[in-house]
């Protein structure tokens, strides 16, 4: 464990939302804390369009949009106060819209299992739940991930998607789409202004669990090719401004079969 703050929740509670890939656009999988009035149909401005569609095709097209499963394998980090606080080997799969399983630690790793909205948490003491924190950081970064905004989010009911002009990142020159969706949470998207890869994804949401309003960002670079997948190995998060986790992959590999149980409550 690394502290008891919320922004240093647990190694596993990072690795979490930096691993998350993907997920379904419906409410209940999104795990909405209130009922969303009736969406309107997507709106999108042909400007958007035209760069959202550049970036799907960077991102590898059909391949990245209809992958089945990915599982990744390498270090993840937590950072307190600027400064390492955690690391851990980890190994994740995912398939989605909703569902991963996630190891990591030396030895007997600690596991992660998440379906739809049950999650548990397993290690050399036996099976628990996971708790609201891990929920909730398991659910908001899946929402607004990279995969999910551009595999589901952005066609779901009731988003706006319209351009925001150019922007730097890390003295990258960008351009900025706004994606405003169904719970009138505003996702702006930062995307290379050669490569129409993404380097950024940001968003605010309210904490159901304290309350508080937090601001993230996910930073991703290291582009590599998989499997006709341009997959990020290198991907961090920050909250409120502050770096809180950095993950690094080490191998990718798409739709792989897994166990038909390989999500299912351990036992």
């Amino acid at each position: 464990m690394i502290g008891n703050s919320k922004r240093f929740l647990a190694i596993p509670a990072v690795a979490v939302c930096l691993l998350a890939v993907g997920l379904a656009g419906s409410n209940a999988a999104f795990g909405a804390q209130q009922k969303a009035p009736p969406a309107l149909p997507s709106r999108i401005t042909p400007q958007a369009q035209k760069l959202l569609n550049r970036t799907i095709q960077a991102l590898g097209g059909a391949a990245f949009l209809h992958y089945k499963t990915v599982t990744t394998t390498g270090s993840v980090f937590a950072i307190a106060y600027g400064q390492a606080a955690g690391y851990a080997p980890f190994k994740s799969t995912f398939e989605p819209p909703d569902k991963r399983r996630f190891s990591y630690g030396k030895g007997k790793p600690v596991i992660l299992i998440n379906n739809g909205n049950q999650g548990w948490e397993l290690d050399r003491l036996g099976r628990t739940h996971q708790n609201p924190d891990q929920m909730w950081g398991w659910k908001i970064a899946n929402r607004y991930s990279l995969d999910n905004l551009l595999r589901y989010l952005i066609t779901a009911p009731g988003v706006l998607i319209l351009t925001h002009g150019v922007d730097f990142v890390d003295n990258q020159p960008v351009d900025v789409v706004d994606i405003i969706d169904a719970q009138n949470v505003h996702v702006r998207l930062y995307i290379h202004r050669s490569t129409y890869l993404p380097v950024r994804v940001t968003y605010r949401v309210r904490n159901p669990n304290t309350q508080d309003w937090e601001d993230y960002a996910d930073d991703y670079s290291d582009y590599q090719m998989f499997q006709g997948i341009n997959t990020p190995m290198h991907i961090a998060r920050y909250l409120d401004g502050e770096r809180i986790g950095e993950l690094f992959r080490n191998s990718v590999r798409y739709n792989e079969t897994i166990p038909s149980d390989y999500f299912a409550r351990p036992q």
